[in-house]
């Protein structure tokens, strides 16, 4: 059997960490909001069998890539908020930082924090010199995360029928794993 590990990654006040089986829940119902939901690839809510394949795809994402996405939990509490990390659907033009929080956790800096961490970790172990952030036009908050980070708006393209922006995030100077 292959083995791979996730790591961990801790800011001062969120771990990212591997999903387990007991996030199915808080995840299921997170993305069962329509408004965590709007802006994300689906543009759906989901079901709790599609989210368990969401964690499942993420784990495998690990094993083949290397790199994948984490839950996100707030340590005061040990409470799940969300998801982030780098993901890289063969349809995608290159590896993404993506991130989805519960809406409780919106506009508290969570959302900024978290990314940063996630693209920090990636360009200290992943030997890229940019990592993308796609995001919908509407997506004003999101526009707002990507732009605290430092990332560039390239262009606007069509991808699975939706119109995206493509963020791009550039590996630091002298930053080389």
């Amino acid at each position: 059997m292959a083995t791979f590990e996730i790591p961990t990654v801790t800011t001062s006040r969120l771990r990212l960490r591997a999903f387990r089986a007991g996030d199915l829940d808080a995840y299921a119902a997170m993305q069962a909001n329509p408004e965590v939901m709007r802006h994300m690839v689906m543009g759906r809510t989901s079901t709790p069998a599609e989210v368990w394949r969401t964690m499942l795809m993420s784990l495998g994402s690990w094993a083949l890539r290397g790199y994948g996405m984490w839950a996100c939990e707030r340590i005061e509490g040990n409470v799940f908020i969300g998801s982030v990390g780098i993901f890289h659907p063969l349809d995608w033009p290159e590896p993404e930082i993506a991130y989805s929080l519960d809406q409780p956790f919106w506009g508290q800096g969570f959302a900024t924090e978290a990314t940063r961490a996630a693209r920090d970790w990636f360009f200290a172990h992943v030997p890229l010199d940019r990592v993308a952030s796609l995001i919908r036009p509407d997506n004003l908050a999101s526009k707002r995360v990507v732009e605290r980070l430092g990332a560039i708006c390239e262009r606007t393209f069509d991808q699975r029928g939706s119109a995206y922006e493509h963020w791009v995030h550039h590996r630091p100077v002298g930053k080389v794993p």
